[in-house]
């Protein structure tokens, strides 16, 4: 049985500029892959209603899940909750628990809770509230679409909240070989070894160690002795 496949969707105009740099897809993959879930596509993409949208159908439709980052927030370019309902064709509105974790949370912090964080409260029909132990501000799943805040410690609590909920593969193992020789002198024979191994994925990253050069490969696949075999074979065949 293949694995569940996934993406993630990365939105925000502070991404896209540079001014904040993104942590949160380099955290979901590798969560990700820990439990057997293959991420096979990220985008990136700016605070805009209808790219999000056309995106968020988009992967949907492709994948088994789809992440979200961004946008939830309690200020007029948060419209990531606006976009998922707008996406799945469902009304949006202020739900009561959402209301009452933030009213409560506030109210402790003695911090007023204004029309403005009462913004977060507003959650798609049919959604399922995502628990965010940090800033209680909760995120959403609806149908196969996971939204979740942009601060990378929010999200990361976010994605611990929500791994136990989702199905799982088997977890994806790697083994690595160090050639030293150019990637240029073992092409050949390394696009040999990969077509006779379709069930693993094999990469190569070359590398200069003072002067000397040379090659990493890197053996993917979910079956162990399989990827023992492949490194054999590349010792053997390479070195």
């Amino acid at each position: 049985m293949l694995n569940p496949t996934a993406a993630i969707l990365i939105i925000g105009d502070e991404i896209l500029s540079g001014r904040t740099r993104d942590s949160n897809m380099h955290y979901l993959s590798c969560e990700l892959t820990k439990i057997g879930i293959d991420l096979q596509e990220a985008r990136f993409i700016p605070d805009n209603a209808v790219k999000i949208i056309d995106d968020v159908r988009c992967l949907s439709s492709k994948y088994d899940y789809v992440f979200t980052s961004g946008g939830i927030g309690p200020t007029h370019d948060d419209i990531t909750a606006d976009c998922i309902a707008a996406a799945f064709e469902t009304k949006i509105s202020i739900r009561e628990d959402a209301f009452k974790l933030l009213e409560n949370y506030y109210s402790e912090q003695n911090i007023d809770f204004n029309s403005a964080r009462q913004r977060m409260a507003r959650i798609p029909k049919g959604a399922k509230l995502i628990d965010n132990p940090i800033s209680v501000a909760p995120g959403f799943h609806l149908h196969n679409v996971f939204v979740m805040a942009g601060v990378p410690n929010i999200f990361q609590s976010m994605v611990q909240s929500i791994l136990p909920l989702i199905l799982n593969g088997k977890p994806v193992l790697s083994k690595s070989v160090r050639i030293p020789r150019g990637e240029g002198e073992i092409a050949v024979e390394l696009r040999k070894i990969a077509s006779e191994h379709k069930s693993v994925s094999i990469g190569s990253y070359p590398y200069n160690n003072k002067g000397n050069f040379g090659t990493n490969i890197v053996v993917r696949g979910i079956n162990n002795e399989e990827l023992d075999r492949v490194a054999e074979k590349l010792k053997s065949k390479l070195l």
